[in-house]
């Protein structure tokens, strides 16, 4: 699953990216993975590791719903689940 979210532009900056998704570890668990960041640039990474797929899909889910609060809007979103 990935959530990519972008915020209006500011004055004369880049927009901002948030970008979600999910991965599995070589150790059966699951990690959330968000990057954030103004478009074109590095942007910040992040890591969380959970036990299960469902908490790695809730985390997802709250993370998205702060951003959309923060005023991002979804780009794109892919996958129900996990990435094949």
């Amino acid at each position: 699953m990935q959530i990519y979210m972008q915020i209006t532009p500011q004055d004369d900056k880049p927009p901002r990216f948030y970008n979600l998704f999910i991965q599995q570890d070589l150790l059966g668990g699951w990690s959330l993975v968000r990057e954030w960041g103004y478009q074109g640039s590095p942007g910040k990474m992040r890591r969380e590791h959970h036990d299960s797929l469902e908490k790695a899909m809730d985390s997802l889910m709250q993370c998205r719903d702060t951003q959309l609060r923060r005023g991002y809007r979804v780009v794109f979103a892919r996958g129900e689940g996990p990435p094949a």
